[in-house]
C-alpha cells in the first residue's frame, strides 16, 4: 500500500485507509459535504467528500477501513485529499497493523532507559512507588507502552506516552543540573508519573479516543488517584512527601485555564510544568513540519503554539 507519508501534491491515491474521524458539514452555499480524517501507521491526513451522494461514494463510518480514490492537493500548507470514490473494505483486504501510528523510536529501548532512571532514584519510598507501577504492575506496563500521549495534538501514536514521558523526565534531569534547589528524586518521580492517568483517559488504538472517565475526570485527577492508591500500599510512606508528589501532578498543566486543578506552589511543580510544556510544543512543531510538503513556508495558525509558524530557512 502507499502510506500517507509518501503522498505528494498532485498525485492520485487508490488505497485502503482507516477512517479516524467523519463529520458532516455545509459549505457557504448550503451544500453538504464530509470532513474525513484518514489514518495509517505513518500518520493522518484530512480528506473531503464534496458530494457524499454521488455515484461511487458508498456508506462508511468512523473506524471503518475504506478504499479511497482521490486527488492529493495542498491547503494552508498541508496536504488534503479530495475523495472521488469510497468503498468500505472487506475483512481480509487489509492488515490492521498497517494502520496504527507507531513511535519512530524503539519502545523496548525507551522503556529500558526509563527503568535505568528509576534505578537511580535514591529515596526509598519514591523508588518503591515507581517499582509498583513500572516494574511490578504488568497490566499497567502493557498499557503504558502501547498508549498515546494525546488524541491528536502531540505524540498521538503507539508508544507516544512512553516517548513523551521519557523526554519530559530527561528535561527535568537537565533542570536539576541547572537549578540545585530542585529535589531530584521528587521531580523525576513526578515527571515519570505525571501522565500515567492517560492509560485510562484514552482508549486503546485504533480508537484512541476519550473514555467516559477521561471526559468526566481527566488524566490529571485519575493519575493522582492511581498514585494515591499505590502509596497506600507502601508502609510508612511520608504524608508530606505524598502531598508534594501529588501536588506536582495536579499542577503540571500550570494554569487553571489549561485544566490544572492547582497552580504550581513548589519549585519542582514549576519545573515539571515547563518540562511538560516544552516537550509538547517541540513535538507539535516537529510533527507539523514533518507532515508539511514545504516546511520552510508558512504553515498557518497552530492552536497549541498560538502562532502562524514556519520552519527555519537556514541551510
Amino acid at each position: 500500500m502507499r502510506y500517507l507519508k509518501d503522498l505528494t501534491e498532485g498525485s492520485r491515491v487508490g488505497d485502503i485507509y482507516l477512517i479516524k474521524q467523519r463529520t458532516s458539514a455545509v459549505t457557504k452555499n448550503g451544500k453538504s459535504y464530509l470532513n474525513v480524517i484518514l489514518q495509517d501507521k505513518t500518520g493522518t491526513i484530512d480528506a473531503k467528500v464534496w458530494d457524499p451522494n454521488s455515484a461511487g461514494i458508498d456508506d462508511f463510518d468512523e473506524k471503518d477501513y475504506v478504499e479511497i480514490v482521490g486527488d492529493v492537493n495542498s491547503f494552508n500548507g498541508a496536504l488534503q485529499i479530495s475523495v472521488k470514490r469510497a468503498r468500505k473494505a472487506l475483512e481480509g483486504e487489509y492488515d490492521p497493523s498497517d494502520y496504527l501510528p507507531v513511535s519512530s523510536k524503539d519502545i523496548t529501548a525507551m522503556y529500558s532507559e526509563l527503568m535505568d532512571i528509576i534505578e537511580r532514584t535514591e529515596n526509598v519510598y519514591l523508588k518503591k512507588l515507581l517499582y509498583a507501577f513500572f516494574k511490578e504492575d504488568d497490566s499497567f506496563i502493557a498499557r503504558f507502552k502501547f498508549s498515546s500521549a494525546a488524541k491528536m495534538v502531540h505524540h498521538a501514536f503507539v508508544g507516544g506516552l512512553l516517548e513523551h514521558t521519557l523526554s519530559v523526565t530527561k528535561n527535568c534531569i537537565f533542570f536539576v543540573a541547572q537549578y540545585p534547589k530542585l529535589d531530584r528524586d521528587l521531580l523525576v518521580t513526578a515527571a515519570i508519573c505525571h501522565d500515567i492517568g492517560k492509560v485510562k483517559e484514552l482508549s486503546e488504538y485504533p480508537d484512541n479516543d476519550y473514555t467516559d472517565d477521561g471526559c468526566l475526570l481527566g488524566h490529571i485527577v485519575m493519575g493522582t488517584e492511581m498514585i494515591d492508591e499505590k502509596i497506600r500500599s507502601i508502609e510508612g510512606f511520608p504524608s508530606v512527601l505524598a502531598s508534594e508528589l501529588k501536588h506536582c501532578i495536579l499542577a503540571h498543566h500550570g494554569k487553571y485555564e489549561f485544566g490544572s486543578p492547582k497552580v504550581p506552589a513548589l519549585i519542582e511543580a514549576v519545573a515539571l510544568n515547563f518540562a511538560d510544556d516544552l516537550d509538547a510544543k517541540m513535538e507539535t512543531f516537529t510533527e507539523l513540519l514533518d507532515r508539511s510538503q514545504n516546511p520552510k513556508d508558512w504553515q498557518g495558525f497552530n492552536r497549541l503554539l498560538d502562532s502562524n509558524v514556519r520552519g527555519t530557512r537556514l541551510e
